[in-house]
């Protein structure tokens, strides 16, 4: 995750403070200096870090501390609100037309990742909004982009508008918006082009198509590794176009994570979208207040529902509580439910939506590596469906067979039905707690 150094430097910071049943003025002005070292180290613009600890230092002195039951639980609110806020308070959603087709101008520098997000975009609008886009290729400088968004077009099954490299991006965005309306679709995203840097040339012709489009939206897609050069940039369309929101991509990378806490404060622009992967999936709506609970370690458990309703078989997990209820879970069983939890994305990111998961025994620095899940796929596969059924018939040669089938090694296999046996007897322990005649006794997290 983006904010990990500032994550842990905040967390800590505010682990001194917690419990404490009296703040002083001396407290909050060494939390504060923490705070203020923390920012700058993940690269936030310096005028956002003064502004916010100013903010913080009033209120946490203030009265509403001071009187407070748990003063130290209180300062942590004040920084959560904060730091909420200076992400843009709360999300800033997508516009709708009351005439569609609603057009969204796609902008940016090249090699910000702004021609894939467009189809991440157009993709989360089909599968989330259940609406109907259509990809414009008016990027007819870089070789290969508009190849790019007709490949990213069959890729999502959407259509893709294009009239090739010979035609001006004006007439292009034109002749795509009148074919929209005739096909009804109700987003246009048009992928314009994108230079090394901010030249006349590239905003003179922005100008022009954002005057024949008229767009909804003038959507800003910057690359968050690019750490205060994004706001920079952010800041130069804004002023030359007018955004109506930012789009960071890269915030999964190995990236301080700055631009996210500057770039609502220095263009007064929303960032509307994040990106968290290379998959075409990867783009998720940017809640503030959210984000600001990931950082100071409470967890997402928000979007992890979310992820789990959009990814999670509702009929098979009813099916997979009575298995449990009855101990008669089986290795195909396992292998539904891996293949469920990988829908929700990489597990680590998971993790890290649990509030507290970083402090907890054994997670802290857990690099959750997607190849071991598919080690034990390979291996569940290499099993007979008796063997699947029944792992007690598996003897010292069938677990050489496995071994050899999977490409995996006979103590992975073991170890595999060790763990699996393991399970089993914990799930045989809870059921016969759940029976307990115990007054008021819930079975466990059913």
């Amino acid at each position: 995750m983006a904010f990990e150094g500032l994550s842990d430097r905040l967390q800590s910071t505010i682990q001194k403070i917690r419990g404490k049943g009296k703040v002083t003025e001396t407290d909050v002005k060494e939390m504060m200096r923490e705070v203020r070292l923390a920012l700058l180290e993940a690269d936030v613009n310096f005028k956002v870090v003064k502004d916010f600890v100013k903010r913080v230092s009033e209120r946490a002195v203030g009265q509403e501390v001071m009187k407070s039951l748990t003063p130290g639980q209180q300062v942590i609110k004040v920084v959560q609100e904060e730091l909420t806020a200076l992400m843009g308070g709360e999300q800033s959603k997508i516009a709708v037309s009351k005439r569609p087709p609603t057009v969204i101008m796609m902008v940016g520098l090249q090699g910000a990742g702004k021609t894939t997000t467009t189809g991440k975009l157009a993709n989360l609008l089909r599968k989330k909004h259940n609406r109907k886009p259509m990809l414009v290729a008016a990027d007819i400088y870089r070789p290969a982009a508009i190849d790019q968004l007709e490949t990213l077009g069959k890729q999502l099954n959407l259509p893709v508008f294009s009239l090739g490299d010979k035609v001006s991006p004006v007439e292009i965005a034109k002749q795509a918006i009148e074919k929209a309306k005739e096909e009804h679709h109700d987003y246009v995203l048009i992928d314009t082009a994108g230079r090394l840097h901010i030249d006349e040339a590239l905003m003179e012709e922005l100008k022009q198509v954002k005057e024949i489009a008229n767009p909804d939206e003038i959507f800003l897609v910057v690359d968050a590794m690019t750490g205060q050069d994004a706001v920079n940039v952010a800041q130069s369309f804004n002023d030359l176009l007018g955004l109506t929101g930012v789009v960071l991509t890269k915030l999964d990378g190995d990236t301080r994570g700055g631009a996210a806490l500057s770039v609502k404060s220095v263009t007064n622009t929303p960032i509307k979208f994040v990106g968290l992967g290379e998959k075409l999936d990867a783009l998720e709506p940017f809640h503030p207040e959210r984000m600001a609970s990931r950082i100071l370690g409470m967890g997402d458990v928000l979007t992890l529902i979310e992820k789990a309703q959009s990814s999670v078989d509702e009929e098979k997990a009813k099916e997979l509580e009575k298995k449990f209820r009855s101990a008669s879970f089986t290795f195909d069983d396992f292998l539904d439910q891996l293949s469920q939890v990988r829908k929700m994305g990489p597990l680590d990111e998971i993790l890290g939506m649990l509030p507290g998961a970083n402090k907890m025994k054994g997670l802290k620095n857990v690099q959750v590596d997607d190849k071991q899940i598919g080690h034990v796929e390979a291996i569940i596969r290499s099993m007979t469906k008796k063997e699947k059924e029944n792992p007690e018939i598996i003897n010292s040669s069938r677990r050489k067979r496995i071994a050899k089938g999977s490409g995996r090694t006979v103590q992975e296999v073991n170890r595999l039905l060790k763990q699996f046996e393991d399970m089993k007897k914990m799930m045989k322990q809870m059921t016969n707690m759940g029976k307990s005649k115990k007054k008021g006794f819930k079975f466990p997290f059913m």
